[in-house]
């Protein structure tokens, strides 16, 4: 066996070489050489967080992805909430490891291996390739299909294409001042939700928006929608002007209404400014309790009328998670659920799995079918971090 001292470059340069479609048959062929690993192979997380689909490390290539598994209560689910690493025994003498592979807290899948020997140390070289794994999907998946299709688990109409691609690629973000993660279930008749969200230097952006319509027409317009909103972000827009461009968008392509709300977080102070224009207020949780912001509400997007959109401040306080809704969280049978509780019931766990109890308590309520797109955004906030007082160095003597 070589020696166990992980070669991150190395690593990272034999990816670069291979096809971008073999990333798990590289970092595969690391660990069976290094320690002598069988039965390699990464398990993707679906679109929808409900399943994994799993792509076997064989000899030449990794195989084509096999029939999905449940995640919910599984071994995988356990170690994706936990983001711990899971040892156990294979049953023939080796021990089967599952390691978590995540990216900025975008939990992407999980890395499945058989060793025959796996003291610490080696437990930990599997931890820095699956976390190296994450960084190479993340770059090869700009250039294949293969990771996409891996993450589809039921057929995608038209609609649903175009809402997808509208999303960020992940639904997870993590920095020293925040933790963000959102979720959409899409309706049987896609409802045209969007969330997006970039961070600057000083800026987090944020926004949820809500097309009117169902199926590729509001699609399209959501996609006008977040093009207009985008383009205007990226030209260093405050979220006024950015609500004003996507608002002259709609009126100018006369494609129909949408709701929406934008934010921009001040990341030094946790100041917000915001627009809300139509859209469900935000639900907050500070000190153990959950309310509506109150919030002044502006007239949707693409409403021709002389009243402007209304720039709003909010103070974001460290503890404080905010919680972004879309009407279909709150319509019809989704009106049932008590969206306040199970934030306040959720409130222990990361925004990942808080998300996931707030959209299946949806689903549940709806019986599994949804006139709507129901999608929520969570977003905790920490604060700038303190940086350590300098100490004065003792003096030599």
């Amino acid at each position: 066996m070589e020696s166990k001292d992980l070669e991150l470059g190395e690593l990272l340069a034999a990816a670069e070489a291979a096809p971008p479609g073999e990333s798990v048959e590289v970092v595969a062929h690391d660990l069976k050489k290094r320690f002598g690993a069988e039965c390699v192979s990464f398990l993707f997380v679906d679109l929808i967080g409900e399943r994994l689909v799993r792509l076997i490390a064989a000899d030449g290539a990794a195989e084509e992805p096999g029939e999905p598994i449940e995640l919910q209560g599984s071994v995988y689910d356990r170690v994706l909430q936990s983001q711990r690493q899971h040892v156990e025994a294979d049953g023939q003498g080796g021990r089967r490891v599952i390691t978590p592979v995540t990216n900025r807290g975008d939990r992407i899948g999980v890395l499945e291996v058989t060793l025959q020997a796996a003291d610490d140390t080696v437990l930990r070289q599997v931890r820095d390739a699956a976390h190296a794994l994450a960084y190479i999907i993340v770059t090869d998946r700009r250039f294949t299909d293969l990771y996409h299709l891996g993450r589809r688990t039921t057929r995608t109409s038209l609609a649903a294409e175009i809402q997808h691609q509208l999303l960020p690629s992940a639904p997870c973000c993590e920095a020293a001042e925040f933790t963000l993660a959102a979720g959409l279930i899409p309706a049987d008749d896609i409802g045209g939700d969007t969330y997006d969200y970039t961070l600057d230097r000083d800026t987090l952006h944020l926004s949820i928006t809500d097309a009117m319509g169902h199926d590729t027409d509001s699609a399209l317009l959501a996609t006008l929608l977040v093009g207009a909103l985008r383009q205007a972000r990226r030209s260093g827009c405050d979220a006024l002007k950015q609500a004003h461009r996507a608002h002259q968008a709609l009126l100018e392509h006369s494609r129909g209404l949408a709701t929406g709300q934008l934010f921009c977080v001040d990341l030094d102070t946790g100041l917000c400014e915001l627009v809300n224009a139509g859209h469900p207020r935000p639900l907050r949780l500070r000190e153990g309790a959950v309310e509506e912001v109150e919030l002044a509400v502006s007239l949707p997007f693409g409403v021709a009328a002389p009243s402007a959109h209304r720039l709003q401040k909010l103070q974001l306080l460290p503890g404080d998670r905010l919680v972004l809704l879309t009407d279909g969280m709150q319509e019809r049978g989704a009106a049932a659920v008590d969206l306040p509780a199970v934030i306040h019931d959720t409130r222990a766990l990361h925004p990942r799995e808080a998300v996931r109890g707030l959209t299946a308590a949806v689903l549940d309520a709806c019986h599994g079918n949804l006139n709507d797109d129901a999608t929520v955004l969570i977003l905790d906030w920490r604060g700038k971090p303190r940086r350590a007082a300098r100490t004065r160095p003792t003096p030599r003597r």
